[in-house]
This record gives C-alpha cells, sequence and structure tokens, in this order.
C-alpha cells in the first residue's frame, strides 16, 4: 500500500479528527480538523498539490461543511504548501509564519531530497496574524491557538489546544516515531517549550507534527532524545570534533529505529552554535548542515515519500 492510501482519519474527540500521513518520515506531516455546523477549521495543510487534494476528500468524507478556517502551526513546505487549495477559508497564523512563508517563497528540488512532485502552487500565506495567540470557536468548542513565545521547531511555532478535550495539535514541536529536527530553531528552547508551555497544558491526547497519535508519554520521548542530543554536543564538541564527525562516531542507541536518522547532524549543527552563543532562531548556515546530512546518508539524497 503507497503512503499516500495508506493515509487515515482518526476522531480524537467528538467533531475532532487527526489525518495522519504514515510513515511520517520528510514532508509526510500531520493535518487535523474540527468541524462544526458553521464550517471546518483545519489545522495544517500538506506539503504537495496530491496530498493536500486527499486531506480535503478525507474531510468531505466527514462533513459537507465548507473549511472556512486554516491555522498554520509553523511556516514549513509540509504544513503550507497546500494553502491555496482552500480558497474560501481564512488562513491564521503567527506574523512570523506569514513573514516566513513569504521569504521561501515556491518549492524547489535543491537536491538535498529524491525529486518531489509538488503538483500546482500557489504562495497563500496566513493573511489574519497574531503575536502571542488567539482565540477560535467551533460552535461552543473553544480552539486555544499560542505561539510558544521562543524559538523551538522554528521560529513561529503555535499550539492549538482544545481544553474541553483535553486535545493539543503539537504541530512539529513533537515528533512521534521519527527524529526530532530543531536545524531552523533552537535546541534549549525546545526543551523549554516542552517543559514549561506543553507539559503543563495536561493533554490526554497529543497530534504530533510527523506520527501516530499519542499521548503525554510523547513529550518525555522528545525531551529525553533531546537531551542526548545536548549531551552529545558539548562532549563531542569539546573533543574537537565537527557534527558530521560526532555524528558518524555515535551510536544512537535508542534512537537507532527512529525514521531519518540524519537529522542527528542537523540538530547538532544548531547545539554547537548555541554552545558558541549564537541567539535561540538565529540563522545559522543551514545549507551546509543538509550537506552533512546528505553525507551522513552515505551521499544519497534524503528520502521523501511525498
Amino acid at each position: 500500500m503507497s503512503r499516500e492510501f495508506a493515509a487515515r482519519t482518526v476522531e480524537i474527540a467528538d467533531g475532532v479528527h487527526a489525518y495522519v500521513q504514515p510513515d511520517g518520515s520528510w514532508f509526510l506531516n500531520n493535518t487535523g480538523f474540527i468541524t462544526s455546523q458553521q464550517g471546518v477549521i483545519s489545522i495544517d495543510t500538506c506539503a504537495t498539490e496530491r496530498r493536500t487534494l486527499a486531506y480535503l476528500d478525507a474531510i468531505a468524507d466527514v462533513t459537507r461543511a465548507p473549511v472556512r478556517t486554516l491555522v498554520n502551526t509553523h511556516h514549513h513546505a509540509d504544513h503550507t504548501f497546500g494553502n491555496h487549495l482552500l480558497p474560501g477559508a481564512t488562513i491564521v497564523g503567527h506574523e512570523q509564519t506569514r513573514a516566513e512563508v513569504m521569504a521561501f517563497g515556491r518549492p524547489v528540488n535543491r537536491g538535498v531530497w529524491n525529486d518531489v512532485e509538488w503538483g500546482e502552487f500557489q504562495l497563500a500565506p496566513p493573511f489574519v496574524t497574531y503575536a502571542t495567540e488567539v482565540t477560535l470557536w467551533a460552535h461552543d468548542l473553544r480552539c486555544d491557538v499560542k505561539h510558544v513565545g521562543t524559538p523551538a521547531h522554528t521560529t513561529n511555532d503555535s499550539i492549538v489546544h482544545l481544553p474541553d478535550h483535553s486535545v493539543l495539535f503539537a504541530g512539529d514541536l513533537l515528533f512521534k516515531g521519527g527524529t526530532p529536527f530543531v536545524l531552523m530553531g533552537s535546541l534549549g528552547g525546545t526543551i523549554d517549550v516542552l517543559e514549561k508551555v506543553v507539559r503543563p497544558l495536561g493533554a490526554r491526547t497529543i497530534v504530533s507534527g510527523h506520527g501516530p497519535v499519542s499521548g503525554p508519554e510523547v513529550i518525555d520521548d522528545m525531551l529525553a532524545y533531546l537531551r542526548f542530543v545536548e549531551d552529545l554536543a558539548r562532549r563531542a564538541k569539546a573533543a574537537g570534533l565537527t557534527p558530521l564527525e560526532a555524528a558518524l562516531e555515535t551510536d544512537l542507541g535508542p534512537y537507532a529505529d527512529l525514521l531519518d536518522a540524519e537529522r542527528i547532524v542537523g540538530n547538532l549543527h544548531r547545539a554547537y552554535a548555541e554552545l558558541d552563543g549564537v541567539e535561540a532562531g538565529a540563522r545559522i548556515d543551514t545549507a551546509a548542515a543538509y550537506r552533512d546530512m546528505v553525507a551522513y546518508n552515505g551521499g544519497r539524497p534524503l528520502t521523501s515519500h511525498a
């Protein structure tokens, strides 16, 4: 079965659905939607035209109501490139999400991944933005959309919390079954956000940006990996190793089976920068990090099944 047709809709609370795209690897993100008589709130879109159209078909299988509101949890391609396929929706996002979507522009295969068939594309950034938080309503269901306050996975991560159902859509602050990725944000910031923002919400059901729906144990799993990277970075940098050298010499141990192991290199690039005193979320040489990730992968382009 192809990864596209393996996508599934999971009702996690009354009128609240997660749309999960196995196996959660590069560009195979999760989305979600909340239904009411007034219309649908969508949380993110997908990376390509065909995947976003499949997602919209999945919504149509549940409700005939139109998608009236679209929330982007951050600017990355797999969560925003399908925005233009919801022309009737108000696109909501953090003000920096809008800026980063516009700065990134059109999809381009840059030789880092295998070729991806993006399909039709139009730039469609959020056009209703907030600085800290905004509340959406699906009839009488409260949906709290909050910027996490500091760079983490990116500079512009938001969460969608449904307190009445104890449900959290975490975007890429959390990965389940895949290697976390903080190259474009902050290692220390992600740890702080998970400990001080995400965990205190006490959500019983969590939809990570990639991987199956889970419970709060995913927070501990993610923190354990990030602290592993933090410790490795300190030791390897003190020993004079480059991020790539450190990654190649490292036994990933309990994290060896996570998808996309090459992300360890990108994470170390960010960790090294923070050890050098670079501000969280500051731009670093991500192109060099991706080249090292390809080298870690044996010189082969990284694999996306989008």
